[in-house]
């Protein structure tokens, strides 16, 4: 993707600019556009082994995605920020998030919270269900795991 300069931090490696700007792009799409009101501040951005992948352009970020690690790890706030849709963003980002999950955690099982509606994009890239579709914050969503 011209022009996109991707970086994977650590939580303790972000600047506080780095958050803010992160934190503003998650506001504008999940709690703005999707009228979604809900505590996106969840106390997990700053923890363990917490990392931003953000590919940046122009300043800002254009893409975003949060991997949370646990006994597994959970892909989340994935975002294309809303001028920079329809270029294919979404899929660099989740390629350099999938690449990122291998690369720190290669033993580690992947998953995602995807909204139902964005299940075939994820797998395409070779996330299979594995719950039922449920509510969350009134937007249909369904577990996905990734199959390797």
């Amino acid at each position: 993707m011209a022009n996109i300069v991707w970086q994977d931090l650590h939580h303790s490696e972000l600047t506080a600019a780095q958050l803010y700007a992160v934190l503003a792009l998650r506001c504008e799409v999940f709690v703005v556009e999707q009228q979604c009101a809900y505590l996106d501040v969840d106390g997990r951005d700053l923890s363990g082994e917490t990392r931003h992948l953000i590919g940046w352009q122009a300043g800002r970020p254009a893409a975003y995605a949060r991997l949370l690690k646990n006994e597994t790890v959970a892909i989340g706030r994935v975002i294309v920020a809303p001028e920079s849709r329809g270029r294919r963003l979404g899929m660099a980002l989740m390629e350099q998030a999938l690449a990122a999950c291998a690369r720190h955690w290669p033993q580690a099982g992947v998953m995602l919270s995807a909204q139902a509606h964005l299940q075939p994009f994820y797998a395409s890239l070779g996330f299979q269900p594995c719950s039922a579709v449920y509510d969350e914050d009134g937007i249909p969503h369904i577990d996905m795991r990734l199959v390797r």
